[in-house]
């Protein structure tokens, strides 16, 4: 099969489409035969071998040599003690830890994989797990939002699209992007997010800026409900922020 591999740290450059052996699977493993498979930052931070936490899958060089977790596929074939799946099943999951998605084929654990619905491509299925993982932990475990609660997400990217697509209805969403990011706002004004912002650091203080009318929404400060750390926003979760976001 064919694969991207590499074998030292560096830029997308040390990737290499090679030949490959077609793996098979253990007793508890899934062979998938891959459509698509999407790209996440521990991809490019492994590939890269920084920051220094990513060399934990080896020091000096990569002990994986195909990275890609994210996956969407078929099973192809199944082992002795999977009774989940069967060949045919269309699938997605995560392989982070033993990753192998940038392949025609990759085993995963049948822990690590869900049947895919049948309303939902191989390629949004695929851009799910990781994000929605980090989008459900900051909603339910993290945030313990509840209905009625406004929430400011700071950052509007994959797992803000993920959060806006999988919160309650009556849950009001905000999420900030950067200066000069017109596509994600007319892509965060398309998929339905509540509310747009921009933010900029103001001399260490900063604020919110609504692009529709290039006013503040509100200041930045320790005393106020969200503030700037190193000219990045961090946020909190109130019961009922003391300013409405729009």
């Amino acid at each position: 099969m064919k694969a991207f591999v590499y074998e030292k740290y560096g830029s997308p450059d040390v990737l290499e489409l090679r030949e490959v052996e077609k793996p098979t699977p253990k007793d508890d493993e899934v062979l998938v035969k891959l459509h698509a498979v999407s790209l996440n930052a521990s991809d490019w931070e492994i590939l890269r071998g920084k920051p220094a936490y990513a060399r934990i899958y080896g020091l000096l060089k990569p002990k994986i040599r195909i990275l890609g977790s994210d996956i969407a596929g078929w099973v192809e074939a199944v082992g002795g003690n999977v009774t989940q799946f069967q060949p045919g099943d269309e699938v997605f999951g995560d392989t982070f830890g033993s990753f192998g998605g940038f392949a025609e084929y990759v085993c995963a654990r049948e822990d690590k994989l869900m049947l895919k619905p049948a309303t939902m491509t191989f390629e949004q299925a695929a851009a799910l797990p990781q994000a929605g993982v980090l989008a459900l932990q900051g909603l339910r475990d993290k945030g313990q939002i509840q209905p009625g609660q406004k929430v400011l997400i700071n950052g509007a990217g994959g797992v803000a699209f993920v959060t806006n697509n999988g919160r309650n209805d009556d849950v009001e969403t905000g999420f900030v992007i950067g200066t000069g990011t017109d596509v994600k706002l007319s892509d965060g004004v398309s998929l339905g997010m509540d509310g747009l912002y921009y933010v900029f650091d103001d001399g260490g203080k900063g604020a919110i800026i609504d692009p529709s009318t290039d006013n503040p929404v509100r200041g930045l400060d320790d005393d106020n409900e969200f503030f700037v750390v190193r000219a990045r926003l961090t946020f909190h979760f109130q019961d009922q922020p003391t300013t409405p976001l729009k």
